[in-house]
């Protein structure tokens, strides 16, 4: 395996940064930064060292995406300085931080794709954009990549066509495809199913082995950090407040961190911990939705086979699969957004494929729905946000205002009532998306 780093395809002529531990590729240095008088990042140091995998943790809303901002210049600080390859991105001009950004990848927690390009094109854009490359060598490139990520005979589909963690892919490609000295990932591994969570971990590790990339990642999953961390660096009350490696980070007596690696120790269950605490009863009632012998086809690909599901009254059914398997489309068929190819999916007893639209949009407010992206109003508030639904519904004014209140306390989101949507994490925003579906009280969620 040759370990000679690779060309930047899109500053060929630029001398990669040295794989020197004392001169690091990219340092925060006493960064402050904060949002309509609430501080996010408070004095912050952090360096990220060549050739190594620094991985951020942190809890929901403690400021990591914030600090990826910072690290590409898409945020200045309000305080302290933000060196990327050795220059402040404060003091450079705009056209010399867009050089810089060119010996970056990144890949965004919510895919950022383009919805009218297909796949192939979508992880060749920057080349596309940006190079002198022949259009064929960009493709070869990109089918290359999308073949060693298991999407091969996907080329062309459309962002549309494809499931969230296959878009994960798709992004993790665009991130790598001009060989950048560093690439900052965003949660690479949300929504992605075990399996692709370890391809996708491999396909970092073999980034950095063959081609000594240098990566910065942002990550809650413990057994990804445990895989491919050198350092791990843990954001606390704005600060970083442990820097080292996994088993130091393991040991560390820091409360916070005790608390989160406790916590995190029951996200993956093994085998032998794979016991139900749920007492098991015999199901008496009739299913509250049922899929019945459900085919769906888009094209030529069958995605759905023959599906029989019954789905209980006050019971939880949980519905897993690898990715692209099919589990959103199950979702937007029970919603009636899909109608099936063949087979029948009741609600409540009754098949809503002869429903009209009017029929269908009553059987709607029965269910809450929490979108894999949260699927937030920008223009809204938090707390407007979550009281969308009942206005829509011609809720009477202060019930409206009682349940809101009562939802966004038990949703840990009070102190984030009056923010935008875009002032928040992206864990933030998936409790704001729970508390606008719970508050309607609905019977399915």
């Amino acid at each position: 395996m040759s370990l000679e780093p690779r060309q930047n395809l899109l500053l060929p002529n630029t001398e990669r940064w040295p794989l020197d531990l004392d001169k690091p590729v990219l340092e925060l240095i006493d960064v402050s930064i904060g949002f309509n008088g609430k501080l996010v990042l408070d004095g912050l140091n952090l360096k990220i060292v060549p050739g190594l995998t620094t991985v951020i943790v942190g809890r929901s809303g403690s400021g990591k995406s914030v600090l990826v901002k910072l690290m590409m210049g898409l945020l200045k600080p309000d305080k302290g300085k933000v060196m990327l390859f050795g220059r402040d991105l404060a003091t450079v001009s705009q056209l010399e931080v867009l050089e810089l950004r060119k010996r970056l990848g990144m890949l965004f927690q919510n895919y950022a794709l383009f919805d009218a390009l297909p796949l192939e094109e979508n992880v060749g854009f920057t080349l596309t954009e940006n190079s002198k490359l022949k259009h064929r060598d960009i493709m070869k490139l990109s089918h290359e990549l999308i073949r060693i990520l298991g999407l091969a005979g996907s080329e062309k589909l459309l962002p549309s066509e494809l499931s969230g963690g296959m878009k994960k892919r798709v992004s993790l490609a665009r991130a790598l495809v001009a060989n950048p000295e560093v690439v900052l990932f965003d949660e690479p591994t949300t929504g992605l199913d075990p399996i692709m969570i370890e391809k996708v971990d491999e396909m970092i590790l073999l980034a950095k082995q063959q081609y000594h990339i240098t990566s910065a990642i942002i990550s809650h999953d413990m057994a990804s950090t445990k895989r491919l961390a050198d350092r791990v660096a843990f954001l606390h009350d704005g600060k970083i407040v442990f820097y080292g490696t996994y088993a130091q980070f393991l040991d560390s007596e820091i409360e916070p961190i005790r608390l989160f690696v406790e916590g995190a120790q029951t996200s993956r269950l093994s085998k032998d911990d794979a016991v139900s605490t749920v007492a098991s009863s015999a199901v008496l009632d009739e299913p509250v939705v049922e899929l019945v012998d459900v085919y769906k086809k888009f094209g030529e690909k069958t995605v759905l086979k023959g599906v029989s599901l019954p789905i209980y009254p006050k019971k939880i059914t949980v519905l897993i699969g690898a990715s692209g398997s099919g589990k959103s489309v199950i979702i937007k068929h029970i919603m009636g957004l899909f109608k099936p190819t063949s087979g029948e999916i009741k609600i409540f007893g009754e098949p809503i494929g002869a429903m009209d639209e009017f029929k269908l949009n009553e059987v709607r407010r029965d269910f809450g729905l929490l979108f894999q992206h949260a699927a937030l109003l920008d223009w809204l508030t938090v707390e407007e946000n979550v009281a969308f639904p009942l206005r829509e519904r011609k809720v009477p004014r202060k019930e409206i205002k009682d349940r809101v209140h009562d939802i966004l306390e038990r949703t840990f989101i009070t102190d984030i009532k009056d923010r935008m949507p875009g002032e928040i994490s992206e864990g933030q925003k998936k409790r704001v998306g729970l508390a606008r579906a719970i508050v309607t009280r609905p019977k399915i969620m």
